[in-house]
């Protein structure tokens, strides 16, 4: 059999048999799992020729995106050396993985969100210098897993990530939110006066003190 129509086979048997796995968690990891975000967004191209994850991220340019924007439609996804086309529950889901507004399709979060930026680092101007500091909070350079940095419980703000119990939580209010792919279950009281590991790195939690208020869902309805 051609190698290129194998591929195609290969595909189309994965399509069909399960969902892509392209679902991303706050703790950065890419997941299939048949529930929809709300957040689109990429990482660089993930993915071969069989449409498989080969590996987490490929530079350090990670944005999250409106889920339609003029009526630009990328069908199939995952397209043989084409960015990996990746789905968030949310924006506190994506700020947590590490991602940040779109340049292009979210122009004026963009836009606010170097604003808050600049207050934070005054020395930083521009996409690329924000993509290396947030790579710099987001990735640890030996093991290239998810860094995590520790904070009061008490002062985080609403949308920001720990981890409580070893799973990933939304902190909303006086609870926590357990993440799952389709939503927060088992709300719980906000532990008070005491150290958390936070999942969202330390600049993104910055920009959510800041009242944060994006045009893409900031957080989805299961959090209300």
């Amino acid at each position: 059999m051609d190698g290129r129509v194998g591929t195609r086979l290969r595909r189309r048997v994965l399509n069909r048999a399960m969902p892509r796995q392209n679902r991303v968690t706050p703790l950065g990891q890419l997941i299939a799992d048949p529930a929809r975000g709300s957040v689109y967004g990429n990482r660089g191209c993930l993915h071969d020729d069989a449409g498989l994850i080969r590996r987490r991220f490929n530079g350090t340019r990670w944005i999250a995106c409106r889920l339609a924007f003029r009526g630009w439609h990328r069908a199939p996804l995952m397209q043989p050396g084409r960015f990996t086309e990746l789905f968030f529950l949310d924006e506190a889901t994506a700020f947590a993985a590490g991602h940040r507004p779109c340049a292009l399709c979210r122009r004026d979060d963009y836009l606010r969100f170097v604003a808050i930026w600049r207050a934070i680092h005054p020395d930083q101007a521009g996409a690329d210098a924000i993509d290396t500091q947030l790579h710099t909070e987001r990735i640890d350079v030996d093991t290239r897993e998810q860094r995590h940095h520790e904070a009061m419980m008490d002062d985080l703000p609403d949308g920001a990530f720990v981890l409580h119990e070893s799973t990933a939580h939304l902190v909303k209010g006086a609870r926590l939110l357990r993440w799952t792919p389709s939503g927060y279950r088992d709300p719980s009281a906000r532990p008070a006066r005491r150290r958390a590991t936070l999942i969202t790195p330390p600049s993104s939690v910055e920009v959510l003190r800041a009242d944060w208020r994006p045009v893409v869902p900031f957080l989805h309805p299961s959090s209300a």
